[in-house]
Order: structure tokens, then sequence, then C-alpha cells
């Protein structure tokens, strides 16, 4: 199918599913994203936890990636990567992130924007050695974002270490662990009929989350 400037002008679809009334909402907007995310899990869409990180550098040039969410809490909503990567350069530098969720099936879309933080050693370790082999041997191989010359050099690299470390525990790489992102707002979007979508946002001031509806 031909792709032209009409096609896109048209692809539009008008958003029935549900409602988002401020009667209906949690007042503590980690159990409202809990429900969310239980929702998700429940609709079997495919990696419920996939989110898009934004993060920009120190002279505010943005970037954009999808990641996988690995934990969630009051603290905060956690990630794992190379801490050598260019998104971890970047929150080196300007630690700040927002965290994007589009669940399309439910027609729905979760922002969150804070302050980032590291991990603990001992959290990053942890998760380090739930993982598989193959990812903990992944995580050491890879020079994450850098350029490299072929392929094979990682498939050989694979190959050394899974022999070198058979039936031995992995160490994790210094240079690879997690982060948590600190929410200060959150916003819950449900999709609605003629694009007058439901948007409640969350904003963390002086240690109490208050909320707003915005408008789409």
């Amino acid at each position: 199918m031909e792709v032209t400037k009409e096609t896109l002008e048209n692809l539009r679809q008008d958003y029935r599913s549900a409602q988002l009334n401020d009667n209906d909402i949690n007042k503590n907007p980690i159990k409202q994203f809990d429900k969310w995310f239980s929702e998700a899990m429940t609709a079997e869409i495919f990696e419920p936890n996939a989110m898009t990180l934004a993060t920009a550098d120190k002279s505010g040039k943005p970037n954009a990636r999808i990641v996988l969410l690995k934990g969630f809490d009051e603290n905060g909503f956690s990630f794992y990567t190379n801490y050598l990567s260019t998104k971890g350069k970047e929150l080196k530098k300007n630690p700040q992130a927002c965290l994007v969720f589009f669940w399309g099936e439910l027609e729905r879309q979760v922002r969150i924007e804070g302050k980032v933080e590291k991990l603990s050693k001992e959290d990053s370790e942890k998760y380090f050695h739930s993982r598989p082999q193959g990812s903990q041997i992944g995580a050491i191989v890879s020079p994450q974002s850098q350029i490299i010359s072929d392929r094979k050099i990682l498939e050989t690299k694979v190959e050394e270490l899974t022999s070198q470390y058979e039936g031995k525990t992995i160490p994790k790489p210094a240079h690879w662990g997690g982060y948590i992102v600190k929410p200060t707002s959150i916003e819950f979007w449900q999709g609605r009929t003629s694009r007058l979508h439901d948007r409640i946002k969350y904003d963390l001031i002086n240690g109490k989350w208050q909320t707003n509806r915005l408008a789409p």
C-alpha cells in the first residue's frame, strides 16, 4: 500500500471504550497506575511494561527510546540499562526523565515526569542474577550505543563468555545497573469520542499529590 499525505491525514480512530471520571480515580497516582497496569496485563497486551524513556543532554537536546519497566512502588518507576549508553550519559549530566506508556487496545496513555537516581548496587545485583544467562552475558558483551564494525564481534564474545562461565555465577559488570524515576507529575489519558479525551494530572506539591483535569 502506498503511503501518501492524504493517507496519513485520514488515519484516525474514534475512541469509545471507556471514561476517566474524577470520582472514579484513586487519590494516589501509584495506586491508579497499578490499577491500569493490572488491566493492561489482563487484556494480554504485548509487553505492557514497554515504555518510552525520554531524556535530554546537558544542552537540552532531547532523545527517546523504548525500555522495559521492571518495578514500581511509592518510590518510583525502575528500569535497567548500561550506564555508559547514550541514555546513561544523558542521565548523568541531566538526571530528569519522562516515561510514556501507550496501551492502544485500552485507548490509554500514562505520562510520568520526574527526577532520576541510580538504584542501589544490591538491587541491581539482585535483578541482574534473576535474568537468563544469555541476557547476563549480553550485558557484559555489548558496548551499548557505540559503533561496532561487525555483529560477529558480539557473537564471538558471547561464545567465549558462555564457555568461560558454564556452571558459574556471572558477575554483574560495573557499567550495568538500574535507575529509578521518582515522579513529580503523572498524567492519565483516556481516549474519548470526537477527540474530547479525558486527562487527569497528578502533581506532587509539598509532598502531597494534587489532581486537576486538563483540556484534551
